[in-house]
């Protein structure tokens, strides 16, 4: 018998789950789970509601309430939703808990300590109307590439083109309409790049992935993973574990 982790993504709990979410990321991990319960395999399947990042806080200022509010709303919403489609769930639960707070928290420190964080200054989009920074879906324009309109700021829907900040066209901000400045501000990055050769040294000998898997993995990181902000300009979320 062998102990199977199957972790499945977590939907953002700014509105209800659809097809789409049920056919892409709940199902065919709800079948393999119960493929190998039935081969006598030990199996945990967990997952649960991703209650922070801007899509709650968005949603909740267009309803005039508190992102905690909207968070747990959808998750009762979405978790009686997944129930009823007789998902066999080990564990769904949500992020804002105790104890992802902790874990995150634990996590960033270590990160921290080993080295593999740094801050720096980076250009964010600032409101001055609104008088705060403006993180990816605060903010909307034209896709400078494929010329989708309403494109969030830090990616497009339509041809799948991430954005730096300034990439947009005709930027605005999401409440007030207003065209944003560009302003520095100082984040905690993730050193992604430390990680590069070491990724490439995994992925050696990993023949039984699917080929275009192994492909598409090899090139992104031949082309040398960026370091990445893992911290925002906004209240809501797990606090960071530092003074200041």
């Amino acid at each position: 018998m062998s102990k199977v982790l199957v972790c499945v993504a977590w939907p953002y709990a700014n509105g209800t789950i659809h097809l789409g979410h049920m056919a892409g990321s709940i199902i065919p991990q709800d079948i393999f789970s119960r493929y190998n319960r039935l081969l006598g395999n030990e199996v945990m399947m967990v997952g649960g509601s991703d209650q922070h990042g801007t899509p709650i806080t968005v949603s909740a200022e267009k309803e005039g309430v508190t992102p905690e509010e909207i968070a747990n709303r959808y998750h009762e919403i979405n978790k009686k939703a997944i129930e009823d489609m007789g998902i066999e769930y080990s564990l769904f639960t949500k992020t804002h808990t105790d104890n992802h707070f902790e874990t995150v928290q634990d996590v960033f420190l270590t990160l921290l300590k080993n080295g593999y964080l740094t801050t720096h200054e980076n250009d964010q989009y600032y409101c001055p109307q609104c008088a705060k920074f403006l993180p990816d879906r605060y903010v909307e324009g034209v896709c400078p590439e494929c010329g989708a309109q309403k494109v969030r700021g830090d990616q497009c829907d339509a041809c799948g083109k991430t954005f730096e900040t300034g990439d947009l066209k005709d930027a605005y901000c999401v409440h007030c309409h207003s065209s944003p400045e560009i302003r520095p501000t100082e984040h905690y990055f993730l050193r992604l790049g430390a990680l590069n050769d070491e990724l490439l040294k995994y992925l050696e000998g990993k023949e039984w992935w699917r080929p275009n898997v192994r492909s598409f993995t090899t090139n992104w990181l031949k082309d040398g993973l960026q370091d990445r902000a893992i911290t925002r300009d906004m209240e809501w979320g797990v606090p960071i574990p530092m003074d200041g």
